[in-house]
């Protein structure tokens, strides 16, 4: 099974490439950020079409989560977080795989720039209230595979030049500390699991020649619980989609279970 995650930049510009990569890659599951488009506009006939069947959490023109499956998805959830700006930025189903019902949880974490203003104390507020869900669904289902767009530079070497984001708000200490704390709670970071200091970036900014230079950093993650890490055979990171004309600023994530 191959399980997918990736944050579109726009589910109805980019159609033809997710469509190509869907063709050509072939995920079980595809989770995807950042579809800016509300639920009604979604384009559920094209991925019908490819017997996907999808689960969105849309919102007009910005944010946004679906989660796309070849096969059946239970439990379907968009009410994890209470989040006071009410913007569509988690959701959740389970799956069952190897008589294990693993629940799938797709985030796109904000960004939180500029820091000191309310959109790094909003960040701040939504990370705690996934850290505390998180908490509370391992104690239900330890089986759990967490992925997305976190927002996060975890350490200096996911990022191409790490001084220059001293004060951002991917980067800074008490951000990266967060993500810790959800690793601490019995997740891998399954790109870490298998590359120990290896370069890993998933986006790459449409400014200054950004993806010609490789100034990249790694933002987007697969957590999985500790309890299925054995499972999964390998991760990659998909670069193909970014050099087509017309990409998303991010590229796709995918992990292979056994």
């Amino acid at each position: 099974m191959i399980i997918s995650s990736w944050n579109v930049n726009s589910v109805r510009a980019r159609i033809d490439n997710i469509k190509s990569y869907l063709l050509k890659y072939k995920p079980d599951v595809l989770m995807m950020q950042e579809i800016k488009t509300e639920d009604v506009n979604f384009p559920y006939d094209d991925f019908a079409s490819m017997d996907y069947e999808s689960h969105v959490f849309g919102q007009k023109s910005y944010n946004g989560v679906a989660i796309i499956s070849k096969g059946k998805l239970e439990n379907v959830r968009t009410d994890l977080i209470k989040d006071k700006l009410k913007q569509s930025r988690i959701i959740s189903a389970e799956i069952k795989y190897k008589k294990k019902i693993i629940q799938l949880i797709n985030i796109y974490t904000p960004n939180g720039n500029p820091v000191d203003t309310e959109k790094y104390d909003y960040k701040k507020n939504w990370m705690d209230q996934l850290i505390k869900q998180l908490k509370s669904l391992s104690k239900k289902n330890s089986n759990i595979i967490l992925a997305g767009d976190f927002n996060v530079i975890p350490a200096a070497e996911d990022v191409y030049n790490v001084k220059s984001f001293d004060d951002d708000a991917l980067y800074r200490l008490e951000i990266r500390k967060k993500f810790r704390e959800m690793l601490n709670l019995g997740f891998s970071d399954v790109y870490r699991h298998f590359n120990e200091d290896k370069e890993g970036y998933t986006f790459w900014d449409y400014m200054r020649g950004a993806w010609q230079k490789n100034n990249g950093m790694r933002i987007d993650h697969f957590l999985v619980s500790n309890s299925l890490i054995d499972l999964v055979k390998d991760i990659n990171i998909n670069k193909d989609p970014r050099g087509r004309e017309k990409p998303s600023d991010h590229t796709p994530i995918e992990i292979k279970l056994a």
